[in-house]
């Protein structure tokens, strides 16, 4: 880490009520973009969805488990992976132990993937996670929602990815759905967010943002290279003790 300033605490708690004011404009601003986001028109969704759980098929109304809010976050694993994506995981890592409090609010949280339930069950069993997870495998659900592509349309070169903005980078990408469901029965897609968007729902990343180093990914090959499946981190080297 290169050379930082440094002050008495009289002249950090000054900087630090300085920079204070700029994350309450940055507070205000989200929760304006939160209201706005609230305020957004939604479709509602005419086609019956069937995914494969670990107990059977489930439906699209199934997945709710009750409740009128579904957040579905679609999980990069393709039917010939053989695990996860690891970025993927590092999100579904986040949010394991959320869906308790989130069904405290009337909102219920599952993963979503291609691949078979097979594989989706023995790569929850491996990663310790709890929470739902079905395969959308033969229905029509990724391409709808736009996670996944066909190699047709990636050699097209017409983006179609997060609403036409980001270039195809793979055949499987992330994002995330919002839905509701009236007391009708009646579902609603309301909210999708993709690539950077996602950013916010990553709560290691805002713990990072923290930090004097930050994300630290400057130089890598990519941004996430960093990144394991949380199995697969080299186990950290333990401090000398001093006396032997």
């Amino acid at each position: 880490m290169q050379q930082h300033q440094i002050v008495s605490r009289e002249q950090w708690v000054a900087a630090r009520k300085a920079h204070l004011a700029h994350e309450k404009e940055f507070s205000k601003a989200r929760e304006r973009l939160a209201e706005e986001r609230r305020a957004l028109p939604w479709v509602k969704v005419d086609k019956n969805y069937i995914f494969q759980g670990p107990d059977g098929k489930v439906t699209l109304g199934d997945l709710f488990r009750g409740r009128p809010q579904l957040v579905v976050q679609h999980v990069m694993f393709a039917p010939d992976w053989e695990a996860a994506c690891k970025s993927c995981s590092f999100w579904a890592d986040g949010f394991e132990r959320m869906v308790p409090h989130l069904a405290a609010r009337d909102t219920t949280m599952v993963a979503v993937s291609l691949a078979p339930v097979d594989k989706l069950e023995k790569f929850k069993k491996r990663m310790g996670w709890t929470f739902d997870w079905v395969s959308s495998g033969g229905s029509d659900f990724n391409s709808d929602y736009e996670v996944s592509f066909t190699r047709e349309q990636i050699e097209k070169g017409v983006p179609k990815y997060n609403f036409g903005t980001t270039p195809f980078y793979g055949p499987e990408l992330p994002g995330i759905s919002v839905f509701y469901r009236n007391d009708a029965g009646e579902i609603f897609h309301t909210y999708s967010c993709f690539a950077r968007g996602l950013d916010m729902m990553n709560a290691a990343y805002q713990y990072l943002d923290l930090t004097p180093l930050g994300r630290h990914e400057e130089g890598l090959p990519y941004p996430m290279d960093w990144v394991r499946l949380r199995d697969e981190y080299e186990p950290q080297a333990k401090s000398a003790c001093c006396h032997g």
